[in-house]
């Protein structure tokens, strides 16, 4: 048999929710199908408007205005591409990323692969610790330290909502990131203090330039906190599932299904971390503090913080007092959400490539403990004044790990062997090689300049 999609895994990742959901016959209505197959891909955009992203939008739009706004743009397209692929490999093989590297790649590279999957996946915890410990200081003012500390024992949080059913819990922190989304459409479209100009905007969407020092660095952790290798891993998992049937015309529809689910979902992140960006552009770009409608005066240095005064964003539509608690909300909406798919993605990357399983609160807290490490002793010893320094970087761990799991993606599912008639399409492929071979090229090209800043976050120096 050359075509290996009429196999199943011996060993099924997520077993206690592979194919648990019924999908109606293919010659059902389009909206009774799109129903059934909605859901994997909102699961996984929630990791693209995670706190990692918030806080190198934040700190583009402060520093270069809309001139990174091309990257966030490109970002996200790749990022449909990507999790389209990824989403096409589950469907059609049974397997997800892992299961299939383990499967069909030397022994050796089993190893190699689960730690450089682990080390993003930390990567990744490590941004959702530092948005919710920041998110717990702005709403009870708890020392930064200890709300980092306190992050540790979320995983027993996450057992108590767990109960309702992921999609409840999913579906409750979607309306409230909804609820930021909102806020600043209005902020950008209706009200007249903070409106952009749309001109100037355009003309950064389709004007890629680094005419300054640090903008590679900064869009490399754009496209890392955009572009997500543990989300290629499990986009390719959850497709599965859906009980889906292995006829063509089941396929075809499953393929169709999951394109549509990735475009919308990520063309909607995509709105949200652009709207961050012009907003921080609006509000921190080219000055040196803003004055609150309390009078308060917050002032910006060189090294400020600005996840922690993002809240000024909304100031202009909700007041200084309902903006803070409003954003942090949304900021720990985020982090919790993305703990629960970075739980998920790390039970994929260990039972695929390793077939070990644990429980998912010793997996979380594993995780969790490993996050934690470096943030501790990072803010231990220079203060609370390095947060978005710290998710910067971690974004630029992701970046770099990147093609470990992109280049397996797109090898698998460009060959006919694997993939029968179902392989990747010329168009899908020449996209998907091309957003592999940019990533790569910019993570090469901004190597030097991103080692310093990251040895300068490490050092405080």
């Amino acid at each position: 048999m050359t075509f290996e999609q009429k196999k199943t895994p011996d060993h099924l990742s997520l077993e206690g929710i592979h194919g648990t959901i019924e999908v109606p016959h293919h010659q059902s209505g389009f909206w009774q199908q799109w129903k059934a197959f909605v859901g994997p891909a909102l699961l996984v955009s929630v990791g693209y408007m995670d706190p990692g992203n918030w806080g190198t939008d934040l700190m583009g739009g402060a520093q270069f205005k809309y001139s990174l706004l091309w990257v966030v743009g490109l970002a996200s397209l790749m990022a449909i591409f990507m999790q389209v692929i990824s989403a096409r490999l589950g469907v059609v093989t049974g397997k997800d990323l892992a299961q299939a590297c383990r499967d069909w790649y030397p022994r050796w590279t089993r190893w190699p692969n689960w730690l450089l999957s682990e080390l993003a996946i930390g990567a990744c915890d490590l941004a959702e610790v530092l948005g919710s410990a920041v998110a717990l200081n702005l709403l009870f003012h708890i020392p930064l330290l200890w709300a980092v500390i306190i992050t540790g024992f979320d995983v027993l949080m996450l057992l108590a909502l767990q109960r309702f059913g992921m999609r409840t819990i999913e579906a409750i922190v979607l309306v409230l990131i909804s609820t930021i989304a909102v806020c600043y459409f209005i902020e950008i479209f209706v009200l007249p203090e903070t409106q952009p100009s749309f001109l100037e905007m355009g003309k950064a969407l389709v004007s890629p330039t680094f005419r300054q020092i640090g903008m590679i660095y900064i869009a490399i952790g754009i496209i890392g906190a955009t572009v997500m290798p543990h989300n290629l891993y499990l986009h390719s998992a959850l497709v599965q599932s859906r009980k889906l049937q292995k006829d063509d015309t089941s396929i075809k529809q499953g393929i169709r299904f999951n394109t549509i689910d990735s475009v919308v979902a990520l063309t909607i992140a995509f709105f949200v971390n652009a709207a961050i960006l012009v907003l921080a552009a609006l509000v921190f770009y080219g000055k040196t503090s803003v004055t609150t409608a309390g009078g308060e005066v917050v002032k910006f240095v060189a090294d400020s913080d600005w996840i922690r005064v993002a809240y000024l964003t909304l100031a202009p539509l909700l007041g200084t007092a309902a903006a803070s608690t409003l954003f942090a909300i949304a900021l720990l909406a985020s982090g919790q959400s993305s703990t629960i798919t970075g739980t998920l993605a790390g039970q994929v990357v260990m039972e695929g490539f390793m077939h070990w399983r644990l429980k998912p609160w010793v997996r979380r807290l594993i995780t969790r403990t490993l996050a934690i490490l470096p943030a501790i002793f990072i803010i231990g010893i220079r203060g609370e004044s390095s947060v978005t320094d710290l998710l910067t970087l971690s974004q630029f761990v992701l970046a770099l790990q990147l093609p470990f799991a992109m280049f397996p993606l797109l090898h698998f599912t460009s060959s006919r062997k694997r993939m029968g008639k179902w392989k990747n399409g010329w168009l899908l492929m020449m996209l998907g090689w091309g957003s592999a071979l940019l990533i790569t090229a910019m993570d090469v090209y901004g190597l030097p300049e991103s080692l310093a800043a990251a040895w300068h976050v490490i050092i405080g120096g």
